[in-house]
């Protein structure tokens, strides 16, 4: 590290550089977990800059914080057959895999990143990171980053996705370090995969990723209220419609509750809801999206909401008392995250087959959120280092690489 504190790299004489790659075929966790590392770097060095390469067809609709920006990768949607289309452009999915490919590989070399943090894809969506990957072990000393959530899917279907696709080659082959955005004694996301031994040696366990509110956020509510939020909301209407069902139902629930239906619950559905809300008369309030979740969460009493990744960070982080009612397919990170969360006292988990679908089980819950403990007064005081570790740990690559780099 240089006198002033910075990353600058003195073989260089410029600022060191972060490329960040998130597929993002739909929803919006990955875009915002590499936001979120993306602001903690730059925040350690005022020279850094950082590029997100990301397929979220909202990522403009995101505030970035200075020095951070990103390229929108062609999008690409999943059909109901399990098999993708292009989400716009009149081409095939192997000729949009491609140009995105391309788009990648122009990126990495106009960029010249010094480091490469990739999120949960080893090899990228249908392998489009794979010739990005030669091109920088080949060319560059960039260090080679896998970043992993805290649970990817129940292992037996991990392993053969990942055999599949050939993801445990490439995260062998290509990558210095794998970080674990969570702890190992809550869950190990590899737990069940074979893997050469060496990789071990390579995987840290950061914590969880602190979430902090926005200078400039969304008007808040000087009312109590639950905040509702389903993600991204693409598959959240049954979640949003319990909560409905449970205010309709008992004239006398309080507090009243802010839904914020994310980007992708739209059309008929939407107008649905709006309908009811509006018989509601102000009971319950509603929102499409606000890209500064952060803030919303932190004035609210206490979330209900489906339990990604983002949201349960954002609720450790505010220490907020949560309802979370996880969904089970296309895979089952969700149920794993919440059901382990419920088991050390972090929140409550609504399970239908176990606590069935009825009104009343909502309304039950609703009433007793306020007596919850809260996420603080459980045994895990690191559980939110998860940025000082990655901080910590990108300084040990980068000043390895300058010491290479001088050799």
């Amino acid at each position: 590290m240089s006198s002033d504190g910075s990353l600058k790299m003195r073989f260089s004489q410029r600022a060191p550089r972060v490329l960040l790659y998130s597929h993002d075929t739909f929803g919006l966790g990955h875009l915002r977990r590499s936001r979120t590392i993306a602001a903690a770097l730059t925040s350690i060095d005022p020279n850094l800059s950082a590029l997100i390469l990301t397929g979220s067809p909202v990522a403009g609709r995101f505030t970035f914080p200075d020095r951070v920006d990103h390229i929108r990768l062609p999008g690409v949607t999943k059909l109901t057959d399990g098999s993708y289309a292009s989400e716009a452009l009149g081409l095939d999915i192997d000729e949009t895999t491609s140009l995105r490919a391309g788009l990648i590989r122009a990126a990495a070399e106009r960029f010249e990143p010094d480091l490469v943090i990739v999120d949960k894809e080893p090899n990228g969506f249908r392998g489009e990171l794979m010739d990005t990957l030669r091109w920088l072990r080949k060319n560059t000393s960039a260090k080679l980053v896998l970043g992993l959530r805290d649970v990817l899917d129940e292992s037996e279907v991990l392993e053969a996705e990942w055999d599949r696709k050939g993801a445990v080659a490439a995260m062998s082959e290509f990558y210095d370090d794998i970080w674990v955005y969570g702890l190992e004694s809550i869950y190990k996301p590899l737990q069940g995969l074979t893997y050469p031994d060496a990789v071990d040696q390579r995987i840290h366990y950061t914590g969880y990723l602190r979430r902090e509110t926005w200078d400039h956020g969304p008007e808040l509510d000087v009312d109590p209220y639950i905040l509702v939020t389903p993600g991204g909301g693409g598959d959240g209407a049954k979640l949003v419609d319990q909560v409905l069902r449970a205010y309709e139902s008992d004239p006398d629930l309080s507090p009243k509750a802010n839904i914020i239906y994310g980007p992708f619950l739209s059309g008929d559905t939407r107008v649905q809801f709006e309908d009811r809300v509006a018989k509601l008369k102000g009971r319950v309030i509603s929102l499409g999206f606000d890209s500064k979740m952060e803030n919303l969460i932190d004035n609210a009493v206490g979330v209900i909401a489906m339990g990604g990744y983002n949201t349960f960070c954002e609720i450790l982080s505010f220490d907020k008392r949560a309802i979370i009612m996880p969904r089970k397919k296309p895979r089952l990170e969700q149920y794993i995250r919440a059901a382990r969360a419920e088991q050390l006292g972090l929140v409550r988990m609504l399970d239908p087959d176990r606590d069935g679908t009825g009104t009343d089980v909502m309304v039950k819950a609703i009433r007793a959120l306020p007596h919850q403990n809260l996420p603080s007064t459980g045994e895990y005081p690191d559980l939110l280092e998860g940025l000082d570790h990655i901080v910590a740990r990108v300084k040990e690559l980068l000043e390895s690489e300058e010491v290479q780099a001088a050799e």
